[in-house]
């Protein structure tokens, strides 16, 4: 809505409630804005895809829960849209690769939603890396939180604003319960977030932020991991069964380690063999919502020694993308059909390393991991888990609009 280049002209969402106080945010920011009473009139929609058949709609912008990211965004583009996309970009790998083939097939600009990208300590983390500024590049630390467990949860009547059904989508039926959903009254943190039928946790939730700016500064975007091995504590009790306490190991070709944990800094730590480089979010946040309070938060960029920080990247070595916001940048490159800074392909790639690591928190095993074939080499157990069974009608399988 910052943009003077985009006009946002409707919602569309299940929660009838949420629908309509969209519209009026939406409606009074422009009337504010342009001083001009009734500037434009939103339109709501209970179902996204009596939104798609709009003519004039040129681009559209999906802050769905996670199980709802990839079906809304491949109808987008099969309806010529283009797309912005919030993380993690699919609920699993097998998801994840038909998406990204279907909006690179039809040259559809997705920007998804990795904004640390767009954040210049990260950029200048991963040039620094990517220049040899601390020398070869041998492991990469990741601190990711994980979630808590939460109380039981009775079944409650579904509200009439609310299509449930449509809600839950392709995954498996399960009762309501507001704390299973998301709260009534206000937009504080929503349950879903915990809930493995709809997401696998922070591992996904914060970890594909995380993740997609280590590959940056590993030159890794189109690649992944080789092995994985994990181990992590799961809820006994309660609704909630997302993973609490966690360590991922990861192997990467050129003999680089990752470790991911909550026992780590919130952030991303290169070590290389002559120094060090800590990069994060510092007082930033994204929403109310995000893990890390303000006063917990780290240096925003820190290294071994500070002159490798104050070291300049000169015109002759690697630059990486410089965008200097995630929206403006989706904006231009739909003007420019350039791709832009976090495009479908990079974003999956992110994505898989973060379902894979789950995977393994599953099994206890060390896993290897084909990132060219995306299946598992040694076992028929870990690659059942890079699908899931998708309940009619719902589900990009079952799509009639992707189909057709």
């Amino acid at each position: 809505m910052r943009n003077d280049v985009a006009r946002i002209t409707s919602v569309a969402d299940v929660d009838s409630n949420r629908a309509q106080l969209g519209k009026e945010y939406i409606e009074n920011y422009y009337n504010e804005k342009t001083g001009k009473k009734n500037y434009l009139k939103v339109k709501t929609y209970g179902d996204y895809r009596e939104m798609l058949l709009d003519k004039d709609l040129d681009a559209v912008i999906i802050s769905t829960p996670d199980h709802w990211h990839a079906q809304p965004a491949m109808e987008a583009s099969a309806a010529g849209k283009d797309i912005y996309v919030q993380k993690p970009f699919s609920l699993t790998i097998e998801e994840g690769r038909a998406f990204s083939d279907l909006v690179q097939k039809n040259k559809t600009i997705v920007q998804v939603g990795t904004q640390q990208r767009s954040s210049p300590q990260f950029r200048i983390a991963a040039e620094l890396v990517r220049n040899g500024r601390i020398g070869k590049l041998h492991t990469v630390r990741i601190g990711l939180p994980g979630d808590p467990s939460g109380p039981d949860a009775p079944e409650m009547p579904i509200p009439k604003n609310l299509n449930y059904d449509m809600w839950l989508g392709s995954t498996p039926e399960a009762y309501y319960t507001e704390i299973g959903v998301h709260p009534q009254n206000d937009f504080s943190r929503p349950g879903w977030l915990r809930l493995e039928q709809f997401g696998a946790g922070m591992i996904t939730g914060w970890g594909q932020h995380h993740i997609d700016s280590a590959h940056w500064g590993m030159d890794m975007d189109l690649s992944g991991p080789i092995a994985v091995e994990a181990i992590a504590e799961f809820p006994r009790s309660g609704l909630w069964n997302v993973h609490g306490d966690f360590l991922v190991k990861a192997w990467y070709e050129k003999d680089i380690m990752m470790y991911i944990s909550g026992g780590y800094t919130n952030g991303i730590r290169y070590e290389g063999s002559e120094g060090w480089i800590f990069v994060s979010r510092g007082d930033y946040s994204a929403t109310a919502s995000d893990p890390v309070s303000k006063e917990k938060s780290s240096k925003a960029l820190d290294a071994s020694d500070p002159a490798i920080l104050s070291s300049v990247i000169q015109e002759n070595e690697i630059h990486l993308y410089k965008s200097e916001e995630q929206h403006k940048n989706w904006l231009d490159c739909i003007k420019s059909r350039e791709q832009p800074i976090s495009p479908a392909e990079v974003a999956h790639r992110a994505c898989s390393a973060c379902l894979v690591s789950h995977i393994a928190m599953k099994l206890p095993e060390k896993l290897l991991w084909s990132p060219k074939e995306e299946r598992f080499l040694n076992s028929d157990e870990a690659n059942q888990m890079l699908s899931r069974t998708q309940r009619g009608p719902w589900g990009y399988k079952n799509s009639k609009i992707i189909t057709k």
